[in-house]
């Protein structure tokens, strides 16, 4: 006997009771997380603290924190959420930031690597961002005090701790020094 299963949707997933899990909808299939370690969340502060501010004071748009969930495919549902965010204003909706999650990818994810995480985990997200539509996906690797830079084509960069992190031409004029990210 076969038995399928109706892939999950984004509104199931929203509607879902709270069970204190971390989770994401990928292609249907729900997913749940274990919590983020202590370095994991230094790390996200570290960044998010500047891109915020940054963003924020020459209104570029709206930066989100951890576990904002942004719908990125339909039909199955693909519902991911990052460890940090950014949409350009051009791209907020003229009714305002949505209750529920985001429709669309953010024009930047930043993916903070937790001890647990596979390489193939995080090749997936970051694969999953950029057909989404993200135009800049950052990879924060604490163990190895790196940040890798993916964008749409077969260009990676490596940033090492003595080089600079800039948001290009998706977040104008931010940049910080990629050793100051790291706890």
């Amino acid at each position: 006997m076969t038995t399928t299963h109706k892939p999950m949707t984004a509104d199931d997933l929203w509607n879902r009771p709270n069970d204190g899990n971390r989770s994401e909808l990928v292609r249907g299939e729900l997913r749940i997380m274990a919590p983020a370690g202590s370095e994991h969340g230094a790390t996200i502060i570290n960044l998010s603290v500047p891109l915020g501010q940054h963003v924020k004071s020459r209104r570029l748009g709206v930066v989100f924190g951890a576990e904002t969930g942004f719908i990125i495919s339909h039909d199955p549902d693909t519902v991911r959420a990052p460890d940090i965010a950014f949409v350009s204003q051009s791209r907020i909706p003229s009714s305002g930031i949505p209750k529920k999650f985001f429709s669309g990818a953010p024009d930047l994810a930043v993916e903070v690597v937790s001890p647990g995480d596979t390489f193939e985990e995080v090749h997936e997200k970051v694969a999953d961002w950029l057909a989404g539509g993200t135009r800049i996906v950052w990879v924060v690797n604490p163990k190895h005090r790196t940040v890798t830079v993916y964008k749409p084509g077969p260009q990676v960069q490596v940033l090492a701790e003595k080089d600079q992190l800039t948001g290009e031409d998706v977040v104008p004029g931010f940049a910080c020094g990629v050793g100051e990210v790291f706890v």
